[in-house]
Order: structure tokens, then C-alpha cells, then sequence
């Protein structure tokens, strides 16, 4: 199976789902907006951007497949015309000055350490005060725990990684489950949202 079918099924398998409650929280603490700018990282095929535009907000959406992209326009979105799409590895893409939440549902794990603690930082710096990061991060206990090009934290090192944050959510999840591709899997997630002091 070539890996863009591989995508391809694996979008098939999430469409349709509600957005994640990481950034519904995170929008919700913003409260009435317009036209502010949101960056989801690792967007996939659309499932949080959706309410992103929703709720009036821009959105640059990032995604390394172009299979995600794709299937994003083809949703025909109301607001699609608030979509900046970009094909790109989300450790790489320029994060634009002025966004105001950075959004990255079950993605920024899915880089190597060193690459995950400096798009952290560069997250941290391109956020104003009042900014907001949502989304997951891996624990320790996940069961992909120790696959190459991946980053797993302690509670502790992720907490540390929030200093300088008002935590609004910081939820530990351990669950055996399946993956949405129908794998078992134990997992050991950290649900946040933070807004930058």
C-alpha cells in the first residue's frame, strides 16, 4: 500500500468527527472573535479547522501530506476563503506573526526530541501575551514509547515545558484503545490548553 493511500484511509476512517475538545476549550476562553488568526499544526483533513472558521477565525492550516490538504478543500467549508493551506513538515513552516492559538491535535509527537523542543520554542516566542497553545502531547507510557522520530514526556518535563503558562487544561489520559486504523494501542496522552502570560 503506497503511504498517500495509506493517509487517504486513515482520513476516510476520522471524517466527520467533532473537533477536539482541546480546542473547542481553547476557543472558548477567547470568547467572541473575528478575524483573529489561529495555526493548526498538523491539521489533517480539517477536523478542528472546521470549527476554527466556525467561530470567525483565520486559520493556517499545515499538514505535510498533501492528502490532507485535499481533502480539506474538498469539504467546501463555509469561510474556506480563511484557510491559508500549507504542504509542510510542521517543525519547518514559519509560524506568522500575529496568531493568536496554535492548535496541534495528536501532532507535535510525531517528531524527534530535538525538533519537538524547538518548535516548542519557537511556539512559545510567536505567541503574544494572551496566546493560547491546544492540543496533545505524548506520555511516557504510551505504548509507541521509544519508536524513532517520535517525542514522549513526564508529567514533570511536561509541566516544565509550560512554565511562563497560565495552564488552563492539563488532563492526563491512559487508555488501551485502538488506533483509528484499528491497531490496539495503550494510550498515555496530556490534554492542554495554555495561555501565554
Amino acid at each position: 500500500m503506497s503511504q498517500g493511500r495509506g493517509w487517504s484511509e486513515y482520513y476516510e476512517k476520522l471524517r466527520d468527527r467533532p473537533p477536539r475538545r482541546t480546542v473547542v476549550a481553547a476557543l472558548d476562553a477567547f470568547g467572541e472573535r473575528t478575524d483573529a488568526l489561529a495555526v493548526d499544526l498538523g491539521c489533517g483533513d480539517g477536523r478542528d479547522v472546521v470549527e476554527i472558521l466556525r467561530r470567525g477565525w483565520n486559520v493556517v492550516a499545515v499538514d505535510a501530506e498533501p492528502a490532507a490538504l485535499s481533502r480539506l478543500a474538498e469539504r467546501k467549508l463555509p469561510g474556506a476563503e480563511r484557510i491559508t493551506p500549507i504542504v509542510s513538515r510542521f517543525e519547518e513552516v514559519p509560524l506568522p506573526i500575529g496568531v493568536q492559538l496554535v492548535n496541534s491535535s495528536f501532532a507535535m509527537p510525531l517528531c524527534e526530541p530535538e525538533r519537538f523542543h524547538e518548535l516548542w520554542e519557537r511556539i512559545r516566542a510567536a505567541l503574544p501575551p494572551g496566546g493560547r497553545f491546544s492540543g496533545q502531547w505524548y506520555g511516557q507510557r504510551d505504548s509507541w514509547a521509544g519508536r524513532p522520530g517520535m517525542t514522549f514526556l513526564s508529567r514533570e518535563q511536561a509541566l516544565a515545558l509550560l512554565d511562563g503558562f497560565d495552564v488552563e487544561m492539563f488532563e492526563e489520559e491512559e487508555a488501551d484503545s485502538t488506533t483509528p486504523r484499528g491497531k490496539p494501542k495503550h494510550w498515555h496522552i496530556f490534554h492542554i490548553v495554555a495561555r501565554k502570560r
